[in-house]
C-alpha cells in the first residue's frame, strides 16, 4: 500500500523555502526529481505485513515504537533515530498498522532478497519480543478497518476517500503489498520503453500474484485480489493516470502531477485542519488560486509531499515504483524480485515483454476480479514468467520463476502449489 507520508523537515526550515515560481518551473522540477537518468542497475523492493497482538487486535503504536527501539520511524515516535536495520532496510508503519519494510537499492537481486530476508527475520524477532505477529497477507479477512495512526494528514485522507463508500478506509487499514523498484532509464527514449512496460505488464501480473480474495468489510463480491479492488475503486485523478496517451512520461508525469486534486496541505500546527479546499489541485495553489484559503503559496517541499501523495500503479519517485502486486504469502515475494529484474534485464527484453502483455493490457479490472480464472490473463501471466524464467540472472531465480509458471499454468494462486503437493514457489 505504502500510503505512510514522512518527512523530517516542516515549512519553517530553510530547505522548504525553495520559491516555485512558475507552473513550467514546476513541471520542470517534477520532472528532475521523479525521474533521475542512469544506465539501469539497480533492484529494491517494499514488503508489507498486517500486525496483530496475542488477541488479534491491532498493536498500540506505543507497544510497536517500544519494540522497534531505535528502528522506530518518526511517525510514531518523534525523537527516533530511524535507523535502518542490519540489511540496509528502515522501517514504516501505515495508518492500520501494517509494517513495511522499504530495501536498500542493490545491483543484484540475490543480494537484495538476502538482505531482506535478514531483515524481515529481524522485524519479526523485534516484533514478538513484544507480543506482535505479523502476517503476510494482502487483505486482512477478519478485523473491521481501523486506523491507529492519529496524525493530521491520515485523518484528512480519510475524509478525502470517504466519498468512495468503505474502500479508502480499507486501502489505508486493511490492506499490504509486494512492491518492486528499478531504475527509470538511461534516457528519455528508454525511460519511455520501461515505463510502457511496467503499464502493459499491470493486468497479466495482478493476475499471476493475486492471493487476496476475503477483506472484511468489503461489500458483496468474488474478487481474486480485494486489495486491488479498493485501489480500483478510489480517486481516478490520483490512482490511473492516462498512461496510454503519454508518449513522453517525463513530461506527461510531471503535467499529470500539477493537477491532481491536493490531499493534504502540510501545517505548522499540527492541529490545524490539514484539507485543502475540495478539488483544489497543486497548481491552482502555485497560481495564488487558493491565497486565502491556505495564506501562504507551496514551496518546492510542499511538492514534494504532494507527490508523495499519488499512488499510480506505478510511481516515479526518482525510481520507479512497481505499486500493483498483493503481498505475497510466506518468503514468495522473491518471485515478483525475479521477475521484474529479468523482464526488465535488456531493451529487447522489455520490448518482448511488452508485446506479450499486450492482449490484455488494459483490463485491469478483470485481473484484479478473476484473476488466472480468464484463460487469456492466465495464458499471458504464464508466458511473462517462462520469459522471465529465459532471463534470469541465476539458475535459482530461473527455477523459482519456472516453478511460478507452472502454477500459473494450472491457474492456481501463490501458495496454493506447495499446498496441494509440496512443489512450487511463488
Amino acid at each position: 500500500m505504502a500510503v505512510t507520508l514522512e518527512r523530517s523537515s516542516w515549512p519553517d526550515s530553510a530547505a522548504d523555502q525553495g520559491e516555485l515560481s512558475s507552473r513550467a518551473a514546476a513541471e520542470a522540477y517534477v520532472g528532475g526529481v521523479c525521474f533521475k537518468l542512469g544506465p539501469p542497475a539497480l533492484i529494491g523492493a517494499e514488503l508489507e505485513w498486517l500486525t496483530a497482538d496475542p488477541l488479534g487486535a491491532r498493536p498500540a503504536v506505543e507497544t510497536l515504537a517500544l519494540a522497534l527501539g531505535p528502528h522506530a520511524p518518526t511517525s510514531i515516535a518523534p525523537a527516533s533515530a530511524a535507523a535502518a536495520l542490519p540489511g540496509g532496510s528502515r522501517v514504516t508503519i501505515e495508518p492500520g498498522g501494517q509494517i513495511e519494510l522499504s530495501s536498500a537499492p542493490f545491483a543484484d537481486p540475490a543480494v537484495l532478497t538476502q538482505s531482506l530476508r535478514a531483515d524481515a527475520a529481524r522485524l519479526r524477532d523485534l516484533l514478538a519480543a513484544h507480543g506482535i505477529g505479523m502476517r503476510a497477507a494482502a487483505a486482512d479477512p477478519d478485523r473491521p478497518a481501523q486506523r491507529v495512526l492519529r496524525l493530521p494528514r491520515y485523518a484528512a485522507m480519510e475524509r478525502r476517500f470517504a466519498g468512495v463508500g468503505p474502500f479508502g478506509t480499507l486501502m489505508m487499514c486493511n490492506t499490504a503489498a509486494t512492491q518492486v523498484s528499478v531504475d527509470a532509464g538511461a534516457d528519455p527514449e528508454q525511460v519511455r520503453a520501461r515505463w510502457t512496460a511496467l503499464y502493459a505488464l499491470a493486468p497479466a501480473l495482478i493476475a499471476a500474484f493475486a492471493c487476496s480474495p476475503r477483506l472484511h468489510g468489503a461489500p458483496p463480491g468474488d474478487w481474486a485480489s480485494q486489495r486491488m479492488r479498493t485501489w480500483l475503486r478510489l480517486d481516478p485523478s490520483r490512482t490511473r493516470p492516462p498512461v496510454a496517451d503519454w508518449a513522453d512520461p517525463i513530461t506527461a508525469y510531471a503535467h499529470w502531477a500539477l493537477d491532481v486534486p491536493l490531499l493534504c496541505v502540510r501545517c505548522t500546527d499540527h492541529d490545524a485542519d490539514w484539507s485543502p479546499p475540495p478539488g483544489a489541485t497543486f497548481a491552482d495553489w502555485l497560481c495564488g488560486a487558493l491565497d486565502d484559503e491556505v495564506g501562504r503559496r507551496p514551496t518546492r517541499a510542499d511538492l514534494d509531499y504532494h507527490l508523495t501523495t499519488l499512488f499510480p500503479p506505478v510511481r516515479a519517485s526518482g525510481h520507479l515504483e512497481v505499486r500493483y502486486l498483493d503481498t505475497q504469502p510466506d518468503d514468495s515475494w522473491t518471485t515478483p524480485i525475479h521477475l521484474f529484474d529479468a523482464l526488465l534485464s535488456t531493451p529487447a527484453v522489455v520490448a518482448e515483454a511488452t508485446a506479450l502483455a499486450a492482449p490484455v493490457a488494459g483490463e485491469w479490472l478483470l485481473a484484479a476480479r478473476c484473476g488466472l480464472t480468464d484463460p487469456a490473463l492466465r495464458t499471458v501471466a504464464t508466458d511473462l514468467l517462462e520469459l522471465g524464467r529465459e532471463h534470469a540472472r541465476s539458475a535459482a531465480a530461473a527455477q523459482e520463476l519456472a516453478a511460478a509458471a507452472r502454477r500459473c499454468r494450472r491457474g492456481l494462486p501463490p501458495g496454493a502449489a506447495s499446498r496441494h503437493n509440496g512443489n512450487g514457489a511463488g
